[in-house]
C-alpha cells in the first residue's frame, strides 16, 4: 500500500472513557432529542434552525457563538428550536486546504488526529454543559460517528457524500434525524434513494464488526441547491422545486416525510447575504400550502460572530475561514424575524 501507518488510535470506547459525559447532561440530550424527534413526526409544529459556523475552526469562539444562541432561543422557543451546528470536519472538493477540527485543532499547526479527536469531543460537549444545547455536525467519516454518538442531536450527510454506501447504511444504524443533502448534481432520486436506504435495516461491516441496523425512520431531505453542467450554481429551494420533491415523497414509502432547507451553499450561490431573503421566502411558502407547512421541518443557516470569511491565518476572532457566514448582529434579526412569521403564521392557522 502506498501510506505510512503512523500510529494506532484510541477507539471511541477509550476516549468516552477518558471524556465521559455525566448523566445529568445526557438527561438534558436525551429532552432536546424528544423535542427534536417530535418535530419530525409531526406532534410538534415548531421550526427548526440548524445554525452555526461553515466549519468549528476554533473552540473559544465557536462556544462564545453557542453562548450568544442561548438567550435567543429562550426568546424565540415557542416558535423555533435551535439546534447550534457545530461542523468539525469539512469536505474538501480537491481534497486541498483546510479539513476541519479533527484534521486541525488549531488550523495553523499540522495535522495531529488524535489531538482533533479529543478536540472534537471536548467541543461538542462544552456545548452541551455550557449552555444545555446538543449539538449537529457533518458525518464526513462513518467510522467516526461513535466518538461522538452520546453527543449529537443532528447528523447530515453532505451532497459529495449522498450516494456512499457507507453512509448510508451506518445512517441506518443511528437513532437521531439524519439529513440526506441532494448530490451536487440535484438530483432528487438520489437524494430520495439515501433517504430511502437509511430508512431500511441492513446487515454490514462497521469498526470491525457484523452489525444489523434496525433502520432510521427520522432520515429526511436536505434541499442545498446543486450545480448545472456548466458549473453554475441554481437553486432548489423554490415553492416550485419543494412541491415537486413532495410530490416524490410517497408517504406509503417513507417515514415521516421531512424536509430541511440550507440556505447556503448552491442555494446561495454562496452570497451569505441571501440567506436572509431564502429563509423567509421559504417560510413564506409554507403559508400558501398545507403539504409545504407539513413537510418544511427546518431550516439550515451558517451563521458565526463575524459578517464573512478571511483566510486561515486572518486572526479576526470569530470569523470563518471557510465559506462565508452571517455575523452576529443580522443572525439575532432574522431568528426573530423569522420567529415572527411563524407566530403569525399558527395565529392564522389557529383562527382557521
Amino acid at each position: 500500500m502506498n501510506m505510512e501507518f503512523k500510529r494506532k488510535l484510541m477507539i471511541p470506547m477509550d476516549i468516552k472513557a477518558l471524556y465521559p459525559l455525566e448523566e445529568k447532561y445526557a438527561k438534558i440530550k436525551e429532552k432536546n432529542d424528544e423535542i427534536i424527534k417530535n418535530i419530525f413526526t409531526g406532534l410538534d409544529d415548531r421550526l427548526l434552525l440548524i445554525i452555526g459556523p461553515c466549519s468549528a475552526d476554533r473552540e473559544d469562539a465557536v462556544l462564545d457563538y453557542c453562548k450568544k444562541l442561548r438567550p435567543l432561543q429562550e426568546e424565540v422557543k415557542d416558535e423555533i428550536i435551535i439546534i447550534p451546528r457545530v461542523y468539525t470536519n469539512k469536505p474538501r472538493t480537491t481534497g486541498e486546504g483546510y479539513k476541519g477540527m479533527l484534521h486541525q485543532p488549531d488550523p495553523n499547526q499540522d495535522t495531529d488526529m488524535l489531538k482533533g479527536i479529543i478536540a472534537v469531543r471536548k467541543l461538542h460537549m462544552d456545548v452541551l454543559k455550557e449552555t444545555g444545547f446538543s449539538t449537529a455536525d457533518e458525518m464526513l467519516y462513518p467510522s467516526n460517528h461513535r466518538y461522538l454518538s452520546d453527543l449529537l442531536s443532528y447528523v447530515a450527510v453532505g451532497a459529495r457524500s449522498v450516494e456512499n454506501q457507507e453512509h448510508r447504511l451506518t445512517a441506518s444504524g443511528l437513532n437521531l434525524p439524519v439529513g440526506m443533502k441532494n448530490p451536487t448534481s440535484g438530483d432528487f432520486n438520489v437524494m430520495l434513494n439515501s433517504v430511502n436506504a437509511a430508512q431500511h435495516s441492513h446487515t454490514f461491516i462497521y469498526r470491525g464488526w457484523e452489525v444489523e441496523s434496525k433502520g432510521n425512520p427520522l432520515a429526511h431531505c436536505i434541499l442545498r441547491g446543486y450545480v448545472n453542467k456548466h458549473g453554475e450554481s441554481s437553486p432548489n429551494y423554490h415553492y416550485e422545486d419543494i412541491m415537486r420533491l413532495i410530490n416524490k415523497y410517497d408517504p406509503e414509502k417513507y417515514h415521516n416525510p421531512a424536509i430541511i432547507i440550507d440556505c447556503n451553499h448552491s442555494n446561495s450561490n454562496k452570497q451569505y447575504l441571501e440567506q436572509i431573503r431564502i429563509a423567509k421566502e421559504v417560510l413564506n411558502s409554507t403559508s400558501y400550502n398545507e403539504k409545504i407547512y407539513k413537510t418544511i421541518k427546518g431550516l439550515m443557516i451558517e451563521s458565526y460572530l463575524e459578517d464573512g470569511c478571511q483566510k486561515v491565518d486572518g486572526g479576526i476572532y470569530g470569523k470563518s475561514i471557510t465559506d462565508p457566514c452571517l455575523g452576529w448582529d443580522k443572525t439575532e434579526k432574522l431568528v426573530k424575524d423569522l420567529a415572527s412569521i411563524r407566530r403569525n403564521q399558527r395565529k392564522e392557522r389557529n383562527n382557521k
